[in-house]
């Protein structure tokens, strides 16, 4: 059978580029596809679901995220997949289909923003780095709040964001600069950057494939004198003492796992639900969509949910967001893994993709709850599968990160070259 040029990616092709007389349009001749999530004007915005589709009129104006990229001169060239009503990370879709993993066909390309990355996606719990990471690519979370979120139908208001992915960390920059409404700046060089050696050591990749290549490109560009190490999870579980009201039993009876991430997890997911079901409740009890099997289950425990631990949930937000603005400072930059290991195979079995879930969300929480800025920059290929690290800086320092990729991501393609040999 023919491969689909385009991957199975699009819900929906077409050609939408602005007329302008402006000169400065820094993203001219690039194309882009957009989450079916975001509105444009004239398309229903589907949100993964053909029931949505079907219960929703056409949007009468743009998402302003999708304008200041149109703006910028680039080329929109369709809507693409995403999972049901975005929640999951997994990137499979029971009625548009999966869209095909270029890096490794046989692996689910990660979700929700499953279509943008094999062809701007939104991130909640992880939907622009996790594909970013199983498809080996460049995938960017901004800061909470830095990207309007206007025209996008929400998920959760409370960790939602606008992404992007690019192949190239100029591009990269380039549209961060656009959706951010950013000058450019002089590069900063970072005053720290900090291993966090519980999350590397929690990932099933060796770690002279991802730690040492980032170790070693940092020694080489900045010097070795900015490397610091922490153990993350010992940090966060002091100085975020509201996580108490998450840290289960089971939590701390879990192997291959670290209680305060998983319990900042459980927090991130608690008021998720909450949010998701004061969203979108009242539309599911009326229509009841027909969901895939994991999905099902997540949204109908999000609708039958009480929200008794909000205030706990916001808590643990306002304690972890000062906690890494201490450790972090102004220019300092967190390093962890992306994922806690390689793209999961498709149809895998739910228990083993549920403990490779719960790993997943306990590092992607970090950014999550905390509002940081996170990009996760591909690392070549273990065992012909796309690997991938996580840097993240503090809430507002989206310019710098971007700049800081720019300046390591040269460096870290020869070290993966080295390694590889």
């Amino acid at each position: 059978m023919a491969r689909d040029p385009d991957y199975g990616a699009f819900v929906d092709k077409f050609v939408l580029k602005l007329t302008s007389s402006a000169h400065d349009q820094p993203l001219q001749g690039l194309t882009f596809a957009v989450k079916d999530i975001f509105d444009m004007e004239g398309y229903v915005t589907g949100f993964g679901h053909p029931d949505w589709a079907r219960t929703h009129s056409a949007a009468t104006s743009t998402a302003p995220a999708v304008l200041a990229v149109l703006r910028g001169g680039a080329t929109c060239v369709g809507k693409t997949v995403m999972d049901e009503m975005a929640y999951s990370i997994d990137g499979e879709n029971i009625h548009y289909g999966t869209p095909i993993n270029p890096c490794a066909p046989d692996r689910v390309p990660g979700g929700s923003s499953s279509g943008s990355a094999v062809a701007v996606g939104t991130d909640t719990g992880g939907s622009v780095r996790v594909p970013a990471s199983y498809c080996g690519i460049l995938g960017f979370r901004p800061s909470y709040d830095a990207v309007p979120s206007a025209g996008v139908v929400p998920l959760a208001q409370s960790f939602d964001t606008v992404g992007w992915f690019a192949r190239d960390p100029v591009i990269l920059s380039r549209v961060g600069h656009i959706l951010l409404q950013s000058p450019v700046m002089d590069p900063i060089k970072p005053s720290q950057v900090i291993i966090a050696e519980d999350c590397f050591q929690l990932s099933n990749i060796p770690n002279d494939r991802l730690g040492q290549v980032l170790v070693k490109s940092v020694e080489k560009i900045y010097g070795g004198h900015v490397l610091k190490h922490t153990v993350l999870g010992d940090y966060v579980k002091e100085k975020v003492p509201s996580l108490k009201h998450f840290m289960s039993n089971e939590i701390k009876e879990l192997e291959h796992n670290i209680p305060s991430l998983a319990a900042l997890s459980n927090a991130m997911r608690s008021l998720e639900r909450y949010e998701f079901k004061d969203n979108h409740g009242e539309w599911i009890t009326a229509v009841k969509p027909e969901l895939g099997p994991a999905i099902s289950e997540r949204v109908w425990e999000a609708v039958r949910t009480t929200g008794e631990n909000v205030d706990a949930c916001h808590s643990v937000k306002t304690e972890l967001h000062a906690a890494l603005a201490t450790l972090l400072q102004d220019f300092g930059i967190l390093a962890i893994p992306t994922v806690s290991g390689l793209p999961p195979k498709l149809q895998t079995d739910p228990t083993t993709l549920k403990i490779f879930r719960a790993k997943a969300f306990g590092l992607l929480s970090i950014a999550g709850v905390s509002g940081f800025c996170q990009v996760s920059i591909p690392l070549g290929m273990y065992d012909n599968l796309p690997v991938s690290v996580s840097l993240l800086a503090k809430q507002g320092s989206d310019a710098f990160l971007l700049n800081v990729v720019e300046s390591l991501y040269g460096t870290l393609k020869e070290q993966v070259e080295i390694t590889e040999k």
